[in-house]
Formats: structure tokens, C-alpha cells, sequence
């Protein structure tokens, strides 16, 4: 059994070693501490840009933003697998590579601008060995998926009008392509890697110093004092202190590797079996980035694309987010239910009371940034604010703690409070001269120092750990660069918008296949940038509104990280559930079941993501309708989990599944009578279960499957 898992582990993906990678610690070498700093001068330079401390051209942003990616990629893998000293020259040539072509960027800037169309020999030069680089980086750190895909999209570029119709364009030649690719705001500098260098890099940061501030242990406690005793508690804790997690990290495997250290253990010791442990932690770490107020990078990019404030995209989040943990948080209590697992003894939990009192202050950037995001501020204002907030909050507590009394702490509480404010009357100079205040006085206090080296170490960690996202951002914009040369999207566009005519079932199992297939090989945001590209107005001329149709390709590319044979959020859990990653995927996919039927529901009823159309709509008023479809949701996704997981009350047969089964998929099915047949069989099954808990006792013999 343990041969095989480690084979199973050793057959992860090789994207999974680009995100262990990048949650290793730097090592005290000199090659360690030098790129610790080059990290921590990555994170300076965003948030000076940020700020507006530093005002430079967009332009010259995302290049230097690419350019510090790829100086680090090369020698922090090469580091990091303790190559030898070759492989470690080329590393840092490759990474001297990338910072020329930055270089490049910034002394030609304005000369690339008046001879924009018209690239000279030495620019197509620059340009090949730039898009080289990115390639060459997005290989080493996430494996060879996404750059074949992209390669194949340069090529389609280069050789498309060589194709039969309708695939061919009109041709392009090897200057044009280089030049749209490498240089202005199309290719590797283009949306993703402007949202990478300003929204996603921040929200990265400020997940990175409240996960040092302890941010973790206050989710872990107050998960554990609220849920630990119940049914299962032990998995009920993984789903609210992932999810919780999720709604600052963002990132999912990142999630699961941190978290998930502690979760699954935990879910281990108290009877959960391993494969269903790590599906659980795999599936709750994935949903955090649907789970408002910050969710995943593709948010911000999606709101970027749509040209929608960000709290719009976070209204059509909120019901499916909920749904989503609810159905996870079903499926535990029913597995904990069929096995007889119960919750942790009361006197071993943590108080949530005591946790709050003792880090309340770790909450306020949160509910600033809440705040902000909903009341029409930019992502990159509420995203610069809520790190400026942490970092004051942190730095001020570590002050706080040294003063003599309580009253002389409340003073200097108040005192702070009155400088955040006044951030948003006299801007951002308040928020320095406070910092550099506190950043001195810390420096005069052995406990203020240790606190000064945990935000320096912030700073560069979270660097770091912005290198997958920002790798991939910059790549797959050669393939939304392809799309807007060759007009691409429209040849791929036209299939779905004819297969929808004939069934809007059919373009969207389609698009869900398309996304599942991709997110195989390719992180989450590619996935969602590629595909929505492609489906999104597809979808829309079909009559899908337009946030449903890009929150359904969200949905399917955070599901691809759990879909076999990849599941690269469930290989992340294996080395940490010892247990076989594939396995780990088969009880993920039963756990976040909601997942794959919500975008459905959603698209056939928009109010379930708040949006106006419909039918349901239209005949019984919005207020209604959103009433009406969150109950039938609630209910289908319950059946489903009874089904799924084969107990309600007691165990059930095989027959006694399929009908709960069928009463699930009538009630989402979405077809004249569908609805009513649905709540008949529901009823039936509701009866005949409750007969059968009244004959045995209401209890069930705990035993195998």
C-alpha cells in the first residue's frame, strides 16, 4: 500500500512541484538570501506602484513585474530540487535573461512606442528570446501543459492560414507576431499580467501577513470552537478554517499545503479515512476562491474583463459560494453519520471568545477591505488600504503590548485608529509617516523586532508565492494576444452558438468538457482567461447573462484542480493524507458534487447568482424566483448527498439511492414538469426514510460501506 502511494505521489503532476516550491522557506545560502532580497525588493517596487509612490507608465509596470517573475523562477526551482552547479549557471542565465529583456523594455519604452508596428531587427530579437523566457519559466514551474497549449496557439499565429476554412486567417508574418506578442499591451503584457501586477499580487500580500500574524490558528480556534464537538467535527473544522483561509489566500493548492497540515490529521485521528480527509481539505481549500469578499485572482480579472465593479462579481457569488460549502458540510455530516464518527471531546477545544479577545485586530483589515470593496472602491485602492491596515495593525500591537497600562493601550488604539482614518482626508502619506513611527519603535524592542523580521519576511514569502499566478498570467496572454489577432475565438464561438441552437444543454456540457479538459494541464486563472474568451460570448448570444456565462467557466476551472486523472489540488493532499492522489480525487468529486451543478442551475435561473432574466423571473418576480430556486438548489443538493454518500438517518439501499438520485436530477433538470416530478419523488423518499428511522430506532450500525 505504501509503494504504491509513493509512486502515486512521485506520478503528481508537475505542476505540483512548482507550488511546493513556491511554500518552501529560502535557505540561509548565499543564493537564498540574495533572491530573499530580490523578493523583498519584488514586493517594495508593487506596492510603491500601488500607492503611487513611484508613478510609471503601465507599460514599464508589467514589464518589471514579468521581469523580477522570471529572476526568480530559474534559481529558486533550480535551488529548491538541489541541482548541481550547471544546472544552477544556467538557472541564473536564464534569470539574467529576463532581467535584460525588462531591462529592455524600460530604456526603449518610448522609442517602442513611436516605432509600434514597425519593430526594428534587434526588437524581434529581444521579443523571441522574452517570449523564450516565459515559455521556459511557465515549463519549469508548472510542467509542460500550458505551454504546449500556448505554443500551440503562437503557432496557430504563424501557420493558421495554411488550415482548410474555416480554421485559416489571413496570415501573418514572424515580425507582426513577435511584435504583438512581446511589445505594448497585447501577448505577455497584456490583461492577466496587468491584473497580476496590480490586484493579485497585493491580495497575495496581504493574505501572506495575516497568515504570519496568525491569521490560521484564529480560523483554526474559532472553527474548532464552534463546530469540533459536533457530528464529525474534525472535517465540519477543514471545511470552515479552509474555506475561511481561502477567502485570503486565494490560491487553492497553496491553501491545502498550509491548512491542510493541520485539518487533515485532525480528520485522520477521528475515523475519517484518509482519501476521503484529504477530498474534503482538497475541496473546501478549492472553494475559497469562490467565497466572497476576496476569492480567487480570476475574480478581479473577471471583473477587469467584464469592465463591472468587483462588488458586482461578488453579488453573483454569494448564494453559489454558500451553496457550495453547505453541500460539503452535508456531505461530511453524512459520512460522520453512516461511520459513527463523533465530535472532539468539549474540554479539549479552544474557546472562540478567548481567540477573538486575544487577536480581534486581525479581523479589522478584513472587514476594511470588505468595506471598501462594496462601496465602490478599485480592488487595487481597497487591496493597497487593507495591506496598509495590516501592516499597522500588526506593527502597533507589537508596540501595544509594551505599554504599562490598559488605558495607555486604549489611547494608542484610538491614536491609530484616528491615523487610518485620517488616510482617507490626507491620503497615503498619514499611513507612511505612522509605519515609519512604529517600524522605529519596534526596532528599539527585542519583541518589536522579532515583529519588524515577520513583515519583512511577509514581504518576500509573498513574493514568492505570487510567481505560479504571475507565470501564468504572462503566458497565457500570448493566447488572448492569438484571439485578438487572428479572431480566433470567433471560428470556436460560432460551433457553440450552433450546437446551442439546437440544445443549450448540449454548447454548455460542452463548455464545462472544454474547461474540465483544460484545467488538467493548466492552473485555474489560463483556464478561466482561455475559456472565456471562447465561451463567454458564445454563451451570451445564446441568452446566458453575461456574468452567469463567465462565473460557469469560473466554476469548471476551480472543479478541473479536483477532476482526475490530475487533480492537482488532490496531489497537493496526498504526500499529507498519505494516500494515493487518485483516490483522493474520486472522494473529492463526491464532496464538492454542488459544485458541478450550481453554474447549471444558475444558467437556467440567473437569480440564483442574483441577476435579472429567466423565466422563473418573469412569472414570479425576482424576490421570488431567488427564493424559490436557493430552496430547490438546497434540496437537490441534499438529495444528491444522500445519494452520493448512501445514508440519511440510516443507510440506505441501492434503490433507496437511485431514488433520491432521480428526485436530485428532476429538480435540477429544468424542463416542463421537471420541478414537479422532482418534489413528488422528494416527498416519496422524505416518507419512506422516515418509516425506515422509525422501524430501526432513528439509528444506524456504524460498519463498512
Amino acid at each position: 500500500m505504501h509503494d504504491t502511494t509513493n509512486a502515486q505521489e512521485q506520478a503528481a503532476p508537475a505542476e505540483l512541484h512548482g507550488h511546493a516550491a513556491a511554500t518552501q522557506a529560502f535557505p540561509k545560502t548565499w543564493d537564498g538570501r540574495l533572491l530573499f532580497g530580490i523578493a523583498l525588493a519584488f514586493s517594495v517596487f508593487q506596492i510603491a506602484t500601488a500607492a503611487h509612490l513611484i508613478d510609471l507608465p503601465s507599460q514599464i509596470v508589467r514589464a518589471v513585474h514579468v521581469g523580477f517573475v522570471t529572476v526568480l523562477v530559474f534559481p529558486l526551482l533550480a535551488m529548491f530540487s538541489r541541482r548541481g552547479g550547471i544546472a544552477k549557471a544556467i538557472a541564473w542565465a536564464m534569470a539574467l535573461l529576463g532581467a535584460t529583456v525588462a531591462f529592455y523594455q524600460c530604456y526603449e519604452y518610448s522609442e517602442l512606442l513611436i516605432r509600434a508596428g514597425d519593430p526594428l531587427p534587434r526588437d524581434v530579437a529581444v521579443g523571441v528570446v522574452a517570449l523564450g523566457v516565459v515559455f521556459a519559466a511557465a515549463w519549469a514551474l508548472m510542467g509542460p501543459a500550458l505551454p504546449i497549449i500556448t505554443g500551440l496557439f503562437l503557432a496557430y499565429s504563424l501557420f493558421g492560414e495554411y488550415l482548410p476554412p474555416p480554421l485559416d486567417h489571413r496570415g501573418y508574418d514572424f515580425t507582426q507576431v513577435i511584435d504583438h506578442m512581446a511589445y505594448g499591451t497585447e501577448g505577455i503584457y497584456g490583461i492577466p499580467t496587468f491584473v497580476s501586477s496590480t490586484y493579485i499580487f497585493l491580495f497575495i500580500l496581504f493574505g501572506a501577513f495575516l497568515e504570519r500574524a496568525g491569521m490560521i490558528k484564529l480560523f483554526n480556534d474559532v472553527s474548532l470552537s464552534f463546530v469540533g464537538d459536533k457530528r464529525g467535527g474534525a472535517a465540519k473544522v477543514a471545511i470552515i478554517s479552509s474555506g475561511l483561509m481561502g477567502t485570503i489566500s486565494g490560491s487553492g493548492v497553496a491553501n491545502v499545503v498550509t491548512t491542510g497540515q493541520f485539518t487533515i490529521p485532525l480528520m485522520k485521528k477521528f475515523g475519517y479515512r484518509a482519501a476521503f480527509a484529504g477530498g474534503v481539505e482538497a475541496t473546501a481549500s478549492m472553494g475559497g476562491q469562490i467565497m466572497p469578499p476576496v476569492m480567487g485572482a480570476v475574480a478581479f480579472i473577471m471583473a477587469e474583463t467584464l469592465g463591472v465593479e468587483y462588488h458586482e462579481i461578488v453579488k453573483a457569488a454569494i448564494i453559489p459560494a454558500i451553496l457550495y460549502f453547505a453541500s460539503a458540510f452535508w456531505m461530511v455530516h453524512l459520512e460522520a453519520g453512516k461511520y459513527g464518527l463523533l465530535g472532539l471531546p468539549k474540554n479539549e477545544l479552544p474557546s472562540a471568545k478567548a481567540a477573538l479577545i486575544e487577536q480581534w485586530y486581525l479581523i479589522l483589515p478584513l472587514a476594511a477591505l470588505v468595506w471598501l470593496l462594496f462601496s465602490g472602491y478599485t480592488p487595487l485602492f481597497a487591496g493597497t488600504v487593507g495591506l496598509a491596515f495590516t501592516a499597522l495593525l500588526i506593527l502597533g500591537s507589537s508596540v501595544a503590548l509594551g505599554l504599562p497600562s490598559n488605558v495607555i493601550r486604549i489611547i494608542f488604539w484610538v491614536g491609530l485608529g484616528l491615523v487610518a482614518a485620517a488616510f482617507f482626508q490626507f491620503g497615503i502619506g498619514v499611513v507612511l509617516a505612522a509605519l515609519a513611527v512604529l517600524i522605529a519603535v519596534n526596532a528599539f524592542s527585542r519583541g518589536g523586532r522579532e515583529t519588524l523580521v515577520t513583515c519583512r519576511d511577509a514581504l518576500a514569502e509573498g513574493a514568492k508565492t505570487a510567481l505560479p499566478v504571475a507565470t501564468a498570467c504572462a503566458l497565457v496572454g500570448i493566447i488572448i494576444g492569438t484571439m485578438t489577432l487572428t479572431g480566433a475565438a470567433n471560428t470556436f464561438g460560432q460551433f457553440i452558438v450552433s450546437v446551442g441552437d439546437k440544445s443549450l444543454f448540449l454548447s454548455l456540457l460542452l463548455t464545462m468538457v472544454t474547461c474540465l479538459v483544460l484545467g488538467m494541464g493548466i492552473p485555474t486563472i489560463p483556464n478561466y482567461i482561455i475559456t472565456s474568451s471562447i465561451a463567454g460570448p458564445a454563451l451570451l448570444e445564446l441568452g446566458v447573462p453575461l456574468i452567469v456565462s463567465h462565473m460557469f467557466v469560473f466554476y469548471f476551472g476551480i472543479l478541473a484542480d479536483l477532476t482526475p486523472p490530475v487533480a492537482l489540488a488532490c496531489f497537493a493532499a496526498a504526500p499529507i493524507a498519505r494516500e494515493s492522489g487518485l483516490k483522493i480525487a474520486i472522494q473529492a468529486i463526491k464532496v464538492a458534487a454542488a459544485g458541478f451543478v450550481i453554474p447549471f442551475m444558475a444558467v437556467y435561473s440567473p437569480a440564483l447568482m442574483l441577476q435579472d432574466g429567466g423565466a422563473m423571473a418573469a412569472s414570479l418576480g425576482y424576490p421570488a424566483a431567488v427564493a424559490y430556486v436557493v430552496v430547490k438548489t438546497g434540496l437537490a443538493i441534499g438529495l444528491w448527498g444522500a445519494a452520493v454518500i448512501g445514508f440519511l438517518v440510516v443507510r440506505l439501499s441501492v434503490a433507496e439511492r437511485l431514488l433520491a438520485a432521480a428526485a436530485a436530477f428532476t429538480l435540477l433538470a429544468a424542463l416542463p414538469l421537471t420541478d414537479e416530478i422532482g418534489f413528488a419523488l422528494s416527498i416519496l423518499f422524505a416518507v419512506w426514510i422516515w418509516r425506515r428511522g422509525r422501524q430501526v430506532g432513528g439509528k444506524s450500525v456504524p460498519g463498512a460501506a
